[in-house]
């Protein structure tokens, strides 16, 4: 048998400004290629859970750019909104095997960094 490098299982990125502003989360395409096949102006859906149960569908686009690479858009706009997402919030996509089925299942979860006692600690944001 082959010995064949591990599968990523999760997929996350610190938020910035811009990313807030437009809600909508970028990512190169090599961080999430092991989650999608990339296919050149594509529309691909989401669906993912929350750290309260609450389920969202996210809609995803490919982009191809002589400049950057190959990357991937994610739209967020009422997930922002109702979670108050902040810019250095931690977003965090764990994929939940779905078998052969036709899109992609995730838990999502946010973490923030706080102040305790003089230390920082991220926690997980439960809104």
């Amino acid at each position: 048998m082959e010995n064949q490098q591990e599968r990523r299982q999760n997929f996350s990125k610190r938020l910035t400004q811009i990313e807030l502003e437009n809600r909508m989360i970028l990512f190169s395409y090599t961080v999430v290629a092991d989650f999608f096949e990339f296919q050149a102006d594509h529309l691909f859906f989401m669906n993912a859970t929350d750290s309260v149960g609450k389920e969202w569908i996210f809609v995803g686009k490919f982009h191809a750019s002589d400049n950057v690479g190959n990357y991937v858009s994610i739209s967020l706009p009422w997930f922002a909104v109702e979670n108050g997402l902040k810019r250095n919030d931690e977003i965090t996509f764990t994929e939940i095997p779905q078998g052969n089925r036709p899109w992609k299942n995730f838990k999502v979860v946010i973490k923030r960094k706080i102040k305790l006692f003089g230390q920082d600690i991220w926690g997980e944001l439960m809104v």
